[in-house]
């Protein structure tokens, strides 16, 4: 399973640098997740990105 950012986004960059496995990008609008590269951060505690992200737009796809 992988996490999906919503259209909620704010472009405000804070996830990006904290996924382990650089599965963040940004997209033409808002920021991406590549579900292949996701792993929920299984081995790091949970999704890193939920954690610092502001408007809680990152969710469970």
């Amino acid at each position: 399973m992988a996490m999906k950012i919503t259209e909620d986004c704010t472009n405000c960059a804070a996830c990006e640098p904290e996924c382990p496995r650089e599965a963040i990008s940004e997209g033409d609008e808002i920021f991406v997740i590549d579900a292949v590269k996701c792993t929920e951060c299984v081995d790091d505690g949970g999704p890193q990105c939920v954690e610092v992200c502001p408007v809680d737009c990152i969710v469970k796809a």
